[in-house]
This record gives structure tokens, sequence and C-alpha cells, in this order.
């Protein structure tokens, strides 16, 4: 028998390998148009990894029945009761994306759960001149009607790689439409705007359709004409028949008409495209830059044959956008133009969902400068050390070099310089370079403390648990937490278990390795005191996790077939057993002294159990009598969801008035204090136990193999021992204390108030910025003294400051468990923001700026809504951009919690007339001289 289940488990284990790497090559497959791939729940497909043994690392548990995945359950990725997606998943983190081979190898060997239909998405090519292939995970939601009837509309998912051809074909069969019928296609975007959709061959993603999309059919007249008037014939609708090489205003979509300032245009939302707007919305209250588009100087510089830039088709486009936006003749206009041609060259952009405004505003940039660079042919600069030449001999070198590639308008008003020193810690080795930079990304100094709420399970059984905060480095691990709670309440860290407690299970036992920022706020943690130390291995104690379960029954005497489950109760527990010589006996004993605060132990000579005797009797009877009832046995169904053990039973008929289980008839044995059978007297029965053990997996929903005897053998304990007490219903009735049970003290710790958000000053970021740091492990580095990677010291500081700067709050962070944005109000001057204490250029001019425009982010990740204040360049009022929206805003508006994105103008800089800022700065960042603070 030991031969042939060796030889089967190596069976096992070479199928499961067999089959981990035929998924693997699935995994790596490239990505072809039109391919279709699967989701997998990432947290299904992580434990069939564990099963299968995928990563070297995590080996331990492959081929073991308590880690099998079960069907794929991909519940976790839709909306409750609905067959769609949640918003906002991301790839693996979230899910899996599997080629159709690989999925249909997983549902051969493991099923997928009854009732759900496998996501299947295409894979589709995005981009225009830079394609790349991904997989359309979130289709896209258009609406269809007629244009006959305009108020009700179908919506239907289409992919972005449909044709209007497959449109027209979708929406000629939904409103029954024969083909030899006339019709044409039309993108309603505005209540009055209507885009003809004339190219057939076009898919919607090359048409620039988003989510959300109303298309209109209209049916040719029988007389010839068409219902829906041409542009020609009426303003209210647009035929677009762009001629890409021409370039007027009408490339724009116009909005309301009428007279409006100059710059106060709103910008239409295409579908989560307001982080477009309000980078725009900044950039076009630049002054110098706006007035340099205006005046076309910017037609002799621009530079179509830049390998580097984007053949001058973003500057046309954002310049059309801009003298639209300044023609003062529309309230709102449509970016559409330019949101097709900045999804040509970064693909990031070309679809429709929520990106960021700083990431557009440096793309924009970028592409403004490359497609405006001066330079027609860059030469080949070789960067030399500093050794130790002098700070002003090297910056002005560095910026002589950078001049040589880059002379643009974007230079002349962005740019400036930045001194970066690197320490090396072994030889001393000091490395100083001169950087352009573009924009500062200011880190924001928030606390690196982290108040965590959790519970502390005492091992005094005594004892309540306690509720407590205690203050934890953010990015420590679960020894610092242990740290913390054990100075707390004068305890051992090395003796404390951290769990993740979900449902009455442990959705999580954590390692003390682990990071701190895996747990969520949400996480209810409990931290157990145990009596041997987690950090060292103990050949004589196990501590082993126990579940709680009761049995609920349905009515046992109906025809029907009837429900009965295990479900998990109560707190789960850690005991501490004897590795080696723990029977049932000794489990039960600790089992009871664990719990001895919130049961009753009933005296030795209570027969509590039989008030329960007649109906276990009547079971046993509908299990054993066919003769008189209609009863079956029972089919056991193992269920992993709410941790039940479900039961389907048949039980017998309550027709027979003398059915033995549900009629008490005057054959019954009379009651005694002794157990009469068949009229001879037995002795008094033991006492029986108030629950049952049983060994069962993480959950608590399977039982294992393996049986717990009651015999006095020794149990079979290791280190993935999970073991559930099912209570006797009536003992959990009579002796067990919920209330009590769930009883708990509050530490002073939960008396104290919760901190005031925090309020930071822009001075508090720039001098996080500028301070040394060390670099971490992941950012070594390499000395060319010593030859290889070191933890250096780094260190920014400002050497010239450009006449516009952009200053980006880093709000936003991420790591493998955690994301966050840090909504701190960040209080920063709309006037006479001075810097000169953070320039080391003892030669550098006035350094004071005033506030000209703020990006805003409203929400959370992932998601969220963005805005602009700008202050026009005209009138020097304050306005607040909405999308198509403009109202008149002040001063004291700008300083919020939302501002994420700031734009500085100095205050010295002159409003420059489109002629001289064609010409550009003279100014060298590298050589400016000392001049009087204003």
């Amino acid at each position: 028998m030991a031969e042939g289940g060796t030889s089967e488990s190596e069976s096992m284990q070479h199928n499961l390998e067999a089959e981990k790497e035929e998924i693997s090559g699935y995994m790596k497959r490239e990505l072809k148009r039109g391919d279709i791939w699967y989701l997998v729940d990432a947290k299904w497909f992580k434990q069939w990894k564990k099963y299968v043994g995928y990563d070297d690392w995590d080996r331990t548990f492959v081929g073991e029945k308590d880690v099998y995945p079960g069907p794929v359950d991909n519940s976790p990725l839709l909306k409750e009761g609905k067959e769609e997606l949640k918003e906002h998943l991301i790839d693996e983190l979230d899910y899996i994306l599997l080629p159709k081979e690989g999925w249909e190898k997983i549902v051969e060997s493991y099923g997928i759960t009854e009732g759900q239909t496998p996501i299947k998405r295409k894979v589709i090519e995005q981009g225009m001149f830079v394609k790349h292939c991904k997989v359309e995970v979130y289709l896209m939601d258009v609406k269809l009607c007629e244009n006959s009837n305009l108020s009700e509309s179908v919506t239907l998912s289409l992919s972005r790689c449909d044709t209007i051809e497959d449109v027209e074909k979708v929406m000629r069969k939904q409103f029954d439409i024969s083909d030899d019928k006339e019709v044409r296609l039309w993108n309603k975007y505005m209540s009055n705007t209507y885009e003809h959709l004339n190219k057939p061959e076009q898919t919607l993603q090359e048409a620039g359709l988003y989510s959300g999309q109303i298309i209109v059919i209209e049916q040719k007249n029988e007389d010839g004409t068409w219902p829906r008037q041409t542009k020609r014939e009426a303003d209210t609708s647009i035929s677009y028949t762009k001629n890409y090489n021409s370039y007027s205003n009408s490339d724009y979509d116009s909005g309301k008409g009428g007279t409006v300032a100059p710059g106060l245009c709103g910008l239409s939302n295409l579908g989560n495209t307001c982080f477009m707007n309000s980078a725009i919305q900044c950039m076009s209250n630049v002054p110098k830059l706006t007035n340099y588009l205006l005046g076309d100087r910017w037609k002799e510089e621009i530079n179509e044959d830049n390998p580097l830039g984007m053949g001058g088709e973003i500057a046309r486009s954002y310049t059309e956008l801009i003298k639209t936006m300044w023609s003062g003749k529309y309230s709102y206009t449509v970016p559409r133009y330019f949101k097709v041609q900045v999804g040509k060259f970064a693909p990031q952009f070309s679809g429709y969902q929520q990106q960021d405004s700083q990431e557009l505003l440096a793309f924009l940039l970028d592409g403004l400068h490359e497609d405006l660079n001066r330079i027609k042919k860059k030469p080949y600069v070789e960067i030399q050390d500093s050794n130790n030449r002098s700070d002003q001999e090297v910056a002005k070198e560095s910026w002589e070099n950078y001049e040589k590639r880059n002379d643009s308008v974007i230079v002349d008003t962005f740019h400036g310089l930045l001194k970066s020193t690197v320490n090396c810690p072994e030889c001393t080795k000091v490395s100083v370079t001169f950087d352009p930079f573009c924009y500062l990304s200011l880190p924001m100094p928030i606390k690196k403390e982290r108040l965590l709420e959790v519970f502390w399970i005492p091992l005094s059984p005594e004892k309540k648990p306690i509720q407590m905060r205690v203050l934890v480095p953010k990015m420590g691990n679960i020894g610092d937490l242990c740290t913390a709670v054990g100075a707390l309440l004068s305890a051992d860290p090395q003796k404390m278990v951290v769990t993740d407690v979900y449902n009455h299970r442990f959705h999580k036992i954590f390692l003390s390795s682990e990071q701190i920022s895996s747990i969520l706020d949400r996480d209810d943690i409990f931290i157990y005191e145990v009596p041997v130390s987690t950090t060292e291995e103990s050949s004589d104690i196990i501590v082993v996790p126990v579940y709680m379960r009761e049995k609920r029954w349905a009515n046992k005497c109906s025809s029907n077939y009837q429900m009965s489950s295990l479900q998990l109760f109560g707190q789960p527990m850690l005991l501490a057993l004897p590795s080696r010589m723990c029977t049932s006996e000794i489990l039960y004993r600790a089992f009871l002294q664990r719990m001895s605060r919130y049961i009753q132990v009933p005296a030795k000579d209570d027969i509590w159990w039989k008030d329960d005797e007649e109906e276990e009797q009547a079971e046993e009877d509908c299990e054993t009598d066919n003769t008189s009832e209609t009863c079956n046995g029972t089919v056991e169904k193992e269920g992993q969801e709410n941790g039940e053990v479900l039961d389907m039973e048949t039980s017998c008929s309550s027709t027979d008035s003398n059915s033995k289980c549900c009629n008490n008839s005057s054959t019954d044995p009379p009651e005694s204090d002794g157990i009469v059978t068949n009229n001879k007297p037995q002795k008094t029965p033991q006492p029986k136990h108030l629950v049952k053990f049983t060994m069962v997996n993480s959950y608590g929903s399977a039982e294992m193999d393996y049986k717990i005897k009651e015999d006095g053998s020794p149990l079979k304990l290791t280190s993935r021992t999970y073991i559930a007490a099912d209570w006797h219903p009536v003992a959990k009735e009579k002796f067990y204390l919920e209330k009590t049970a769930e009883e708990f003290e509050q530490h002073e710790s939960m008396k104290v108030k919760a901190q005031k958000k925090q309020v930071i000053q822009l001075d508090n970021c720039l001098e996080l910025f500028t301070k040394s740091e060390q670099l971490g492990e992941n950012d070594l580095w390499y000395c060319p003294q010593c030859k290889k990677h070191q933890p250096a010291t780094k260190k920014f500081d400002l050497w010239s400051l450009p006449d516009v700067l952009i200053v980006h709050l880093k709000r936003f962070s991420y790591n493998r468990f955690y994301r966050d944005k840090i909504d701190a109000l960040v209080e920063f001057p709309a006037r006479g923001l001075n810097l000169k204490k953070y320039i080391i250029n003892p030669h550098h001019g006035p350094v004071t700026y005033d506030l000209i425009a703020v990006s805003n982010h409203y929400g959370g990740l992932g998601g969220g809504h963005y805005t602009a204040y700008a202050k026009n360049k005209d009138d020097g009022e304050w306005y607040y951009f909405d999308d198509s929206s403009v109202t008149s805003s002040s001063e004291d508006d700008v300083v919020s919690k939302a501002a994420y994105v700031l734009v500085y103008q100095k205050q010295t800089l002159q409003q420059p007339s489109a002629a001289n800022s064609a010409c550009g700065s003279e100014t060298d960042p590298s050589l400016e001289t000392e001049a009087m603070e204003t």
C-alpha cells in the first residue's frame, strides 16, 4: 500500500509539474491582434499556483488536498448580481490573463463555478504610428438609437476594434432595418452636435468614439432626401471629412457660439478625459507659450524630421486647439483631434480610462519641445565627470552641452538646472552632475507612522480581549507591530501570532518578516499571545488553529430534501498542544481550558444530551427503516462559501401518523434517570463531550481524510493542521455564553482622539526635496571608483530656475500591496513665492514667483476627477475650469487639498508679445547675474 501510495503521489507530482509548465508557456505567449484571452481571478490563480508549486520557493503544499483551488471562481471580478466587470480592476493584482488554450486546460482540470460564464476578451491594436497590442479588458458601452426616436436608446458593449460597418449591421438588426434601405450613422456627442461616421472601414477607436457615446442611425426618406442635414445646410451638424494636411479652426468641433472673453473656453469631456482638459487649461494660461503659438512664428521652427519628435503633429494639433480656445467665439470646444494625435504617439492616452494630468502635461511639453526643436541635427555630446572642478564651470558646460541638442520655446520657458551630488560610503568618491529639468516633483513630508487598530488575545483564558491602537512604521514589518504591542502591554513580542480574521476563520496568519503595508485599514487584525517563541522551532509544543462550528437544521419532518449545514461561528483560537503525544482527550481539555471564561462545564452527572436523544434515535430510524417511511441516507456536499459544510437530507414523511420520527407514541420508552433499551436497564453513560473534533482545511469548510479518534491514540499534528470543534446543538445552547464570549475591553489608546489632518507647507516639500537621502537596496549607485553598486547618499540642489516653474506634488504612492493618495492640505502662496534660499548658484537672478494655474484632483486612486484653476493672461482674473464649464473664481479659492500640479511664473517676466516670444529667451541659466529681490 505504501509503495502504491508513493507511486500515486509521484504520478500526481509529475502531472502537476506538466500542468504548471503548460500553463506557464501559455502565459508567455505574445499578444496577437484578434486573439481571444480570458480573465481569471487573481486569488483563485494564486491558490492554483500554490497547489501546483508554480513558484520554486513555495512548493510546500504541492498536491495537498487542503490547497486544492476548486472550480474557477471569477465572482470577485464581477459586480454583485451582474455579469459585469467591476471598475478599475488591475492586471495581475485583481486578475490574470490566459489565452484560449490555457483557459481550456484550466477548465478541463478544475471546472468553472456553476452559473458563471467565461470572461473572454479580444486582443486589439492601439496607436496609429506606435503600434502595440493589448487585451481589451473593458469593452465600450455605446448607446444606439434611431434618428426618428432619439429619446429611446439601447446600450450594447462593443469592442474598440469593431468597425463602423460592424456597428451598422448591429443597428440594422436591432432596429429591424432591411439591408436594401440606405442609412447613415451619426456620432451624437452634444445635444445639437452630430458627426457623420462616413468611413465604414474605420474602427471605433480610429473614429475617436468612447464609452457612453450615442450613435444614431438615419434612414433615407422615400423622396431621396435625408431627415438630417449636412453641415453645408445646417450649422448644427458636422460632416467629419478631415483633411489632415489642412489646419483651421474647423478642425475642432465648436460648442455654443456667442462672444466670450478669449481663453474662457471650456473643453468637453470625451470620456474620462478630465485629466487632459485640466492639463490643457493650465498650459493655455501660460502667457509666454500661448502668445508664441498665437503669433504663428512656430511654423518657422517646426521640426518635422526630428526622430525624437512627433512629425510636428503634436505642435499643430495643440496650436489649433489654443487658437480655438482664444478666438473668443466659443464657450466650449471638443478637443477630439488633439486627443487622437496624442493617442498616436502615447498609447497610454489612446483609450478612455482615467489618466494622470501631470503625466499628460509632461508628455505635452516633451512633444512640443521635440516638434519645435530648433536643432535640426543633434550632435553627439560626451558627458565628462566634474573632477573637482567648480560648480560654476561644470554647470556652464552642462547647459551648453544640453543646448547643442535642445533649443526650443519649451526650453526657453520651462527648463531649469539641478545639481545632483552622490557620495560613495566606501571610497568617498563624490560625483557631481548638472541635469536639466522641466518640472519639480516634490515629495510630501507625511508622517512615516501609521495608527493601526488591533485586538489583543491574552494567553490567560480569564482575561478578555483588548481593543487597542498602536503606532507602527508604515514601511515596517509584522515584527515591528509585535514590538509596538509588547511595549504597550509589557508582553513578549517573540510570543505573538498576528492574524487577519474574516468570517470566523483565519484569513491569513502573518510571518514576522511580512510588511505591515499588506494590512488594509478594513482588515480585522487579532494578535494572539502564545506560550512559545514564534521565532524558534519547538519540538515539544505546536500551536494549532481551531475553529468553532455549529449545525443548523431545517425542518426535519418534511417529505422534501432538507438542508443542514456546519457553519463557522465565534472567534477562532490558537491552541498550544503537545506535538507528539497529544490525544483527543488532551485536545478537549485544552479547548475547555482556553474557553473557560465563556463556557460552563456541565456536572459529571448532568445527562444534558438526553433531551435530544429521541430526535437522534428518530434520525437513525429514518436512515435504517425503509419499510414504513420513505427515508434516504445523507449525501454530504462540501462547500467553501462562508465556511459551510452542507448536508442534503431526505427526512421521513409526516403523512404517517405513527411515524417514529414525527410522533412520540405511547410505545416510546418512559423517561428515567437511567437509559432503558429493550426493557433492560443500562449503566449510566459516561459524560458526553460538548464538541466533536474534525481535521479541516484552512477555510474550515472541508474535512480532511485523517480522522480524529477518541481511542487515546496520539494525533498527527503538523504546522499545516487546522481543527474544527463541532458543537453539539444542545451543548451550545446550554453551555456556550455567547454574550460573554463577545465581551472585550478597550485600551486607553482607543480613547485618544484621532489626530487632525496634517497641514503641509510648500516649503516643507522643497526642504525634503533638497535633503540628503541614502539610496535603498533597490536603488543602488554604481561607483566608478569601487567598480560596484553602493548604497550611496544623494542630494539635489537647485542651480537655476526657469521663467515658468511647474511643481508636481507627489500625492500618489504605490507598492505591491498598498495604493494610497495623500490628501493632506499643502499650503502654497498665490503671490510672492521666493525660492532664493534653495538656490545654490550665487549669480542667480530674481527667483520670486506668482501662481498662474493649478491642476486639481478630487477623489481616490483609479478614478476621481480633475479640474483646473487658471489666471487669464489678458484680464489677470482667476477662473475655474471643470471640463466644458468655466466660472469666475478668486485667488482665495485656489489653495485646497485637491491641488496636484502648480504652475508659477516669475514676477520679473514681462507679458511677451507674440513676435518677441517667438525668438525665445537669451538667458543662460548657468550664468544668471545677481539682481535685487522685489
